[in-house]
């Protein structure tokens, strides 16, 4: 079964069980999803549906911080909560040792001798970390690495 067909399966079981967190959030994911192959003309391949998860999920992040800032505890969990139900469809995202590895390999492949390949690395690196890290932190990593 693929990705989308989780989601909308997941949408039956928040419906019959009452679960109106999940079902919100899977409705506005599966219309962010909608609204993406529209944009496209397409139908999305599930390394797209991940990346839009993702981004949800990294608005997601964004606004607990921001609410938690604004002393807002209320909005800040329910975002948690949306938040959860995303993660659930994301793969397991990769330790800081599993994306420096990566990175090592990416310089490597690439030949990078200081912090002016922090492109070319970034360039290599990306494809194998998307939607199981944060491309800020990966790039702090590659920074790091390549100033050794």
């Amino acid at each position: 079964m693929d990705l989308k067909t989780d989601i909308k399966e997941a949408v039956k079981v928040a419906m019959k069980s009452g679960d109106a967190v999940t079902l919100s959030t899977l409705r506005l994911l599966l219309a962010a999803l909608q609204n993406e192959e529209i944009r496209l003309r397409r139908e999305l391949v599930p390394e797209e549906i991940q990346r839009s998860i993702a981004t949800l999920g990294k608005q997601r992040t964004e606004a607990i911080d921001l609410y938690r800032k604004g002393k807002r505890d209320d909005l800040a969990q329910k975002e948690e909560a949306e938040l959860g139900v995303l993660k659930r469809f994301l793969p397991q995202p990769l330790s800081e040792d599993e994306v420096k590895s990566l990175i090592r390999a990416s310089i490597a492949e690439a030949s990078a001798q200081g912090i002016q390949d922090l492109g070319k690395v970034m360039k290599l690196v990306m494809p194998k970390v998307s939607g199981r890290s944060d491309g800020k932190r990966v790039n702090e990593l590659a920074k790091a690495l390549l100033s050794d």
